[in-house]
């Protein structure tokens, strides 16, 4: 007797951005196809596809993953924030308008994980030094802005002014 096969697709309920969301999707889809493809939530970006970069970056459960290494099956009740959650009644996120403010936005291609791992990395710790924003954004690859604009922008609304003091 030959084993039943795995289904075509499966159900997935999951909290994005705050919004309910029920969908179809195949089994081995990822976090990532679910937003960019079905959500059409395109700010988290697909880039090497192998977790290396961070661009794919969200928040899955309050916590920074690479969408690109999360099953979306793996998702099911979960609550994922996106680059899009972010901002409020088209207002920016203070942590996007310091990236605007800093000039940390270059091509834009890394910004919304850059954005991303620094928000998580805020929330974790509102006072953080220059080094420990270096080790939260490790795993965020930039080719433009050589790191200085992303981590003045961190510390700038780091409590106390991030100094290494």
């Amino acid at each position: 007797m030959r084993p039943a096969l795995e289904p075509a697709t499966l159900d997935l309920s999951l909290n994005v951005n705050g919004d309910a969301v029920t969908l179809t999707v195949p089994p081995f889809a990822t976090l990532l196809d679910v937003l960019r493809d079905r959500l059409q939530l395109t700010g988290t970006k697909y880039a090497c596809g192998e977790g290396e970069c961070g661009a794919c970056s969200v928040l899955l459960d309050g916590r920074v993953v690479n969408s690109c290494l999360v099953l979306a099956a793996e998702c099911k009740g979960a609550e994922v924030v996106t680059i899009e959650g972010l901002a409020t009644n088209g207002k920016l996120h203070p942590i996007q308008q310091a990236f605007v403010d800093h000039g940390a936005i270059q091509c834009g291609f890394c910004t919304p994980g850059m954005i991303m791992a620094s928000f998580a990395l805020l929330e974790a710790n509102p006072s953080p030094t220059e080094e420990q924003v270096k080790r939260g954004l490790e795993g965020n690859l930039c080719r433009c802005t050589g790191y200085r604009k992303i981590i003045d922008a961190v510390l700038s609304l780091a409590r106390g002014g991030g100094s290494d003091d």
